[in-house]
Order: C-alpha cells, then structure tokens, then sequence
C-alpha cells in the first residue's frame, strides 16, 4: 500500500490539501456559529446578521471545496486500481508456466476485478477519509485551544483513549481479511468450474445442483465478510460508546467554563461540535485502522511493481545454427516417471515427427524444449549450449508452440494473427495461403475483419487451428513444434498445411502425432517412436 502513495504523492498531496482545506472551513464555521449565537443571545440584530451572513458564504465555500475534494479523489483512486492492476500483471508475468497453471485462471480474475475493488473499499478510499479526519482533530484543537485550555484538555483525553482502543482489535481484522480474500478467490474459482458445466447439468436434468452448489459458493464467499462486518460493528459499537462518553465530559466543561464567564455564552452552541469533530474525527480513523489492516492480505499477490520491474524488449537469443539435442532426458508428474534416459537430436531445417501411446511424453517434451518445465533430469542443449541457459523468454523468441486446443482472442482474425504487430500484405498473403485459410476467408464477409467471438466460438476447430499456423508462420519463428495442431483439419486442407510446412528449408519442425501413416513418415526427416510411459 505504501508504495502507491509514494508513487502518486503529487496527487494525493492535492487531494489532502483539498481535505485539509475544507476541514478548516468547516471549523472556522463553527467559531462563526459561536458569534452567531453569542450576538442572538445579547440581541445585537446587527451582528446577528452580519454572522448569520458570513455563515452562509462559507458554507457555499466549504460545500465547493468538499466537490473539488471528491472529483480529485476519485481520479487518485482511479490511478492507483490501475497501477495496481498493471502491477497484478506483472506479477502473473513474473510465475513460472508451472506456477501460472497451479492456479486456476477464476482465482486470478478474482485478483483483477474483486480484490482491486476490495483494496479500493477497505484502503484507498479509507486512507483519504483518515486524512481528512486527522485534519478536522487538528482544526478542531486549534479551535478548542483558542477558547480554553482545559477544552484542549478534555480534548486530547479524548485523543488519547481513541488512539488506543483500535490497537486492542487490529491483528483480528488482519485475521478476517485474509479469510475474506481467501474465500473470494476459491468462490470465484468455483463459480468457473460451475458456469462452465452449466449445459452438462441442464441436459442431465440436475438444475437442482446447478441452483444447490451456486447458493452454497454464493454463502461461502459472503460468510467472511459477514464475519468482518459484525466484528467491525461491534468494535464501532465500543468506540461509540467511549466517543459519546468523551462528549458529554467536553459538554460539562464548556458549559462550567461558560457560567464562570470565561468563556463566550455562545460557544455552548458549537463548542460541543468542534468536541465531536474530535471525538468523532478519532473514532472514525479508529474504524478505519481496522480496515486498512483488513486490506493488507489483497496487497500479497502483488510481487513486482512497475518500477522495480526488468522489462527487457530485447529477450532475444542467438537463432539456432546447428541443432538441439536431448540427452538422457528424464521427467516425471510428482511420483509419475513420464520420459526415461530420453536422448534425440533435432537438426536446423529439419523435420520431426514424435509419436507413441498416449501418456508416453510426446507434448511434455515440447513443453521441455520451451522451458515451461524446468525440473528435470539430464540435459537439453541448443547449438550445445545448456537450455537453462537460457530463459523461457528467450527460448520462446525461436519458437512457436501450436496445441490441438486452440486459444484465440475475442477480436478479429486480423488481430489474432497478428497479436498487434505490423506486417506488409505480401506478409500476411504467404501466412494465410501457407496456412491454407485463405479458402475460409473467401466465405467470410468481414475477411480478415471478422470478429471469431469468445474463445473463437465463431470459429470452427478446423478454421481456429489454420488462423493459429497463419499466427506461427507471420512471426517467422525459427522452430515450430506442433502438438496435433492439424487434426481439426480435414485431409485435404491438413496435406495443404503439412506441405507448407515441410517445404519449407528454414523451419525446424517438431510435430506430435498419435497416429502416422507410412506414406507420412518418410515425408519427415526423422520419426522418434517414444516408448509408453
């Protein structure tokens, strides 16, 4: 949390002035009051209006300072969701493919969306009404003081035990904001899993379930928050009763003070105000402790910020001159052995083809060469050179890795060839023709413009798995390993891909396939049988 409010100390130094500002508008109005009801109270019509007057130009004061103190908060608040999200992101850059994928991608859009509106509730907006407040007991002493020393007295009595009273609570409220944040990410996570099932259930018939396990994650994520309002409400219920108390003692005072004539007569009028700014003022930064300790667990996802991050645009590695070479490679799934003493070569420009049973570590072995999979045994070398060498970024600036399941996102075809950068139209002429889409945007009549929907659900398999080699191909990667990435396609168009891609002297092609006919083998340079698991 502190490291937003260093970053964006201009802004929200405006916005406290603005706060300290009205604040002592508010307190000077209640000095105004006082002389207001002292002229009432000696019948001085004159000065009753000329403080009745005064009363109502500061208030319109007060009032437009008070707007300008919201509008330049929510711009702060504004600025700080985002850094925080953009720093979310970073942090998610920053896992590893195996510590990505240990998460499920529910839990992570719960980060983005819930947790950032969380820290929003519970910290920013919090902090800047602390402030606010810290301002009001500040004027409001000031204010007291001006009267009487023992109102500043009674004041600071007031201080004192409202300051203390919060610490007694803040260690619970950290407890129930971790148990908050907790059970917002697993509810979310499982709300996916829910929604995603939802046509299984439905054409089982089992809407019971549907209705059964929604209400249940629905209670899950509300129970802890339940929890931490009625703390929160009980804790509020204690300070109030010590606030109210600590009034009634300033009350006694000033109208003591007030009998024996040292004192204006009119400062009963507002003297009890500027002692409720105080104990009021104390209670509410009291309350708000309790959330901001609540809000620290919504921070521990985030472990790299914007200016502590190594954004390197220049990951790039030396392309491959020779070949890569597995060399007793091993690996396994927790205590599940999936490759054994594995030992291969793949030439530059040469053709591979990896089949076997399923299990037996065809596309783990893609997922090796990548560097998403990083704890194995023996070696993986490029031009002899050790693979953990090198990172997973740098790896991947030679490779493209086409799957069977095809991600594309919810925009054009276009975009998703592309994924933003330019490239000439004889580029992405070679890129669709090579992937033989160019048939399929014939038929389409946005072309290139049209939009695939969530997930490419416009799409069909076959249509989403060439705009995927179309993707591999414009990005010109030196080494494209392809898991089963043709079989949505049918004979025809998969011979027009396979073509392209074995015709092709630069490309180092590594293609999974379950099943592989004579024919098709010899059109590889090498087919590597890997044996069942």
């Amino acid at each position: 949390m502190n490291y937003y409010l260093r970053k964006n100390w201009r802004k929200i130094t405006l916005t406290c002035s603005m706060g300290l500002i009205c604040n002592g508008i508010y307190v000077i109005l209640q000095l105004i009051m006082m002389q207001s009801f002292n002229a009432a109270i000696s019948l001085n019509f004159r000065g009753f209006l000329f403080w009745t007057m005064a009363e109502v130009i500061g208030y319109g004061l007060y009032l437009g300072v008070a707007a300008l103190e919201s509008i330049f908060e929510a711009r702060t608040i504004r600025t700080m969701n985002n850094q925080v999200r953009h720093d979310l992101y970073l942090s998610l850059l920053d896992k590893t493919h195996t510590s990505y994928h240990s998460q499920d991608t529910g839990e992570y859009i719960s980060w983005l969306t819930t947790n950032v509106k969380q820290i929003e509730r519970l910290a920013w907006e919090p902090f800047f009404s602390c402030v606010g407040n810290v301002a009001l007991v500040v004027w409001c002493i000031l204010a007291l003081i001006s009267l009487h020393w023992l109102m500043l007295a009674a004041g600071l009595v007031s201080a004192a035990v409202m300051l203390v009273v919060p610490k007694l609570f803040q260690r619970r409220m950290e407890r129930l904001g971790e148990a908050c944040a907790a059970a917002e990410a697993e509810g979310v996570s499982k709300l996916k899993d829910l929604l995603a099932g939802f046509d299984v259930l439905r054409s089982f018939g089992r809407t019971n379930r549907f209705l059964d396990q929604g209400d249940c994650v629905s209670d899950q994520i509300e129970a802890p928050n339940c929890r931490r309002s009625c703390s929160q409400s009980s804790i509020s219920c204690l300070t109030g009763f010590f606030s109210v108390s600590l009034q009634i003692l300033q009350q006694v005072v000033t109208v003591m003070l007030a009998f024996q004539g040292k004192i204006i007569l009119g400062a009963m009028a507002s003297a009890s105000n500027l002692t409720a700014g105080i104990t009021n003022g104390l209670r509410t930064i009291a309350n708000h402790r309790m959330s901001l300790a609540s809000a620290k667990p919504y921070f521990k996802n985030i472990t790299v910020h914007a200016d502590d991050a190594q954004v390197d645009t220049d990951i790039g590695s030396e392309q491959i001159k020779n070949a890569i070479t597995v060399e007793n490679l091993s690996f396994q799934y927790g205590e599940k052995p999936i490759l054994q003493d594995l030992s291969l070569q793949f030439k530059k420009g040469g053709k591979y083809a990896l089949t076997g049973p399923s299990g037996c570590g065809k596309s783990t072995l893609l997922k090796l060469l990548l560097g998403w999979l990083p704890d194995y045994g023996g070696a993986i070398r490029f031009d002899g050179k050790d693979a953990k060498d090198f990172t997973p970024e740098q790896l991947q600036q030679q490779m493209s890795y086409i799957e069977q399941n095809v991600f594309l996102f919810n925009s054009t075809i276009r975009d998703n060839i592309t994924l933003g950068e330019a490239f000439t139209d004889a580029q992405m002429e070679k890129a669709l023709r090579d992937s033989a889409l160019a048939g399929d945007l014939t038929s389409m009549p946005d072309g290139l413009d049209t939009v695939v929907g969530e997930e490419g659900g416009n799409l069909s398999g076959g249509q989403k798995q060439r705009v995927a080699i179309a993707r591999a191909l414009i990005h010109s990667r030196s080494i494209l390993l392809v898991d089963e990435g043709t079989s949505a396609l049918d004979q025809k168009n998969a011979d027009i891909v396979e073509k392209s891609l074995l015709s092709n002297p630069d490309l180092t092609l590594i293609l999974v396939s379950h099943h592989l006919a004579p024919e098709r083998k010899e059109q590889f340079t090498q087919v590597f049988d890997l044996p069942a698991a």
